[in-house]
């Protein structure tokens, strides 16, 4: 891991700069996202932690690659691309918790217009 090429180009520091500010905005949305969500007057059932688990694990994701943005040696081409990785993996993540989070909103959304009385 403390391997660094000699001959290797750094990371101009603008450009991961430009990274960090972006991975922490999207990092910020994804907990607003779940903070909103966790608020929400629906009642919580247990089958809604289909939609949290991944949520929360693309979030944990996001705050790594964060974490490793923000080291110095995030200035290495491998170690910036690692960085990028992970915070895709988050991304999708939590894009699919979010998206699972929707559906599940809707569907209780709509048993209980269905439900007379209720």
């Amino acid at each position: 891991m403390g391997e660094h090429d000699p001959n290797e180009e750094p990371i101009e520091t603008v450009f991961r700069n430009g990274t960090i500010t972006t991975v922490g905005i999207l990092l910020a949305f994804s907990l607003g996202f779940i903070t909103h969500w966790a608020a929400n007057p629906i009642p919580w059932e247990i089958y809604h932690l289909a939609a949290v688990v991944p949520i929360l694990i693309g979030i944990a994701l996001q705050i790594r690659a964060l974490r490793l943005l923000l080291d110095l040696t995030s200035l290495q081409r491998r170690v910036l691309e690692r960085a990028n990785r992970i915070f895709i993996a988050g991304l999708i993540f939590t894009a699919c918790g979010v998206g699972l989070a929707m559906l599940l909103d809707f569907y209780d959304l709509s048993t209980k217009s269905a439900v007379p009385g209720a």
